[in-house]
């Protein structure tokens, strides 16, 4: 044993190799025999079918979060069946697969689709001292209170009458109706209000806005009062108060349209058909959301839980508050209309809408990643800028679709 340093320090001067390194290579095997090299970790659990199956789903879903892409796996899987002919092992791994396997298995998809937002806002100074002002947490037990706001798209210049968004959400529910206004008059705001009132599948007790002067005005304000709805405002320059509706601003309306310019009449009457008819319908029918429950503080960390994910109409129906007739019907198209079918039918609707674009003055894709080419909207005729994500772009089908409900079926109301 006393010999082993000596002979080690001999072997070192001799070769002049490093002390550690002719540790390693005198504790290997010998040179005439062959090292195993064993792979380290466990093998694929899931094979490039059931990957690829779930980034078709993903995509065609648009992009949600894994925790909601797991929960909609299930209520799709009819449809998942026909289209990738899904056979009994495939079915299983999917719908085994954990919400933080997904995020891993779509790291790198989910690169390719993060963008900005901004916004547009003129503070209003009108009534408010007559609307009350809500810092406090909502806490509703029922379908009922929303929150409403305005999505500005002016593109790069502000200057003019362009279209605006006005989107509503509501809290307990998710329910989430949009509708497409041509500039931002006091008159066109409590019209399109009117007109989202009439379509949701429960009574309206109360919106909460920010100060805009859209929102803080007297015509507003007198038809709340005359329908008995409670008007409330959050506090200036604290988009907190607003977060569930900031949070519907994206998912809704900026991931869809982007930030280009629409300041044509035909503009809003192309995007008023998607937030209408289908897009009201795929988003509260078919794509489960989940609910903060409560915050957790571990140590230094905040931990949230959330609720497990449902969908709007879910959640509607489990309060009982919900008009009956409409939900009948809302289920009714539910269990007869494709989810996939429907996502192609909004792309297709999406671009009607691009082309009516003002291109001159909305961003360029150029001038943002100028290594980047100009994205081509599928008919290959109209550059869309890079700013705006997809809906989706589903997979194509591999098999018979099921029977969609007729055009005219799909709008419940007018």
């Amino acid at each position: 044993m006393e010999e082993r340093p000596g002979l080690l320090d001999e072997f070192c001067l001799t070769t002049g190799y490093n002390r550690k390194y002719a540790i390693r290579l005198l504790n290997g095997p010998a040179p005439d025999i062959q090292r195993v090299v064993r792979p380290r970790g466990r093998k694929p659990r899931y094979g490039k079918a059931v990957i690829s199956i779930l980034t078709g789903v993903w995509e065609a879903a648009g992009y949600p979060w894994s925790v909601r892409l797991k929960a909609l796996l299930p209520s799709w899987m009819p449809w998942i069946r026909k289209r990738y002919r899904l056979n009994a092992e495939s079915e299983k791994q999917l719908l085994a697969m954990s919400a933080r396997q997904m995020d891993r298995r779509l790291q790198g998809r989910k690169r390719e689709q993060k963008r900005k937002i901004y916004r547009r806002t003129k503070p209003g100074t009108l009534l408010k001292h007559h609307i009350p002002v809500k810092t406090h947490s909502w806490d509703v037990e029922a379908p009922g209170f929303a929150e409403i706001d305005l999505v500005s798209h002016s593109g790069n210049a502000a200057e003019g009458e362009f279209a605006h968004t006005l989107n509503l959400t509501d809290i307990y529910s998710g329910w989430t109706e949009s509708r497409g206004l041509l500039g931002k008059s006091e008159v066109a705001v409590q019209e399109a209000l009117h007109e989202i009132r009439a379509g949701l599948p429960f009574r309206l007790l109360g919106v909460d806005s920010d100060n805009g002067s859209e929102f803080i005005n007297w015509h507003l304000k007198r038809w709340c009062d005359a329908e008995q709805i409670q008007l409330t405002r959050g506090r200036p320059y604290k988009k907190d108060d607003n977060a569930h509706i900031e949070q519907k601003n994206w998912t809704h309306v900026r991931k869809l349209l982007g930030w280009e310019r629409y300041d044509s009449r035909a503009a809003v009457e192309a995007i008023n058909a998607v937030y209408g008819q289908e897009l009201r319908l795929w988003m509260n029918l078919y794509l489960p959301s989940v609910k903060l429950e409560k915050k957790v503080r571990v140590g230094s960390k905040v931990r949230r839980v959330y609720s497990a994910a449902q969908t709007p109409l879910e959640r509607v129906l489990a309060s009982g508050q919900g008009d009956k007739q409409q939900l009948a019907k809302l289920q009714k198209l539910r269990a007869a209309m494709d989810p996939f079918e429907l996502s192609q039918r909004i792309e297709r609707k999406l671009e009607t809408v691009y082309a009516l674009a003002n291109r001159r003055l909305s961003p360029k894709a150029a001038a943002a990643e100028p290594k980047k080419a100009v994205e081509m909207t599928r008919g290959g005729k109209v550059p869309k800028a890079d700013f705006s994500t997809p809906l989706g772009k589903p997979a194509k089908a591999r098999a018979s679709h099921i029977p969609t409900a007729p055009a005219a079926s799909v709008r419940l109301h007018s």
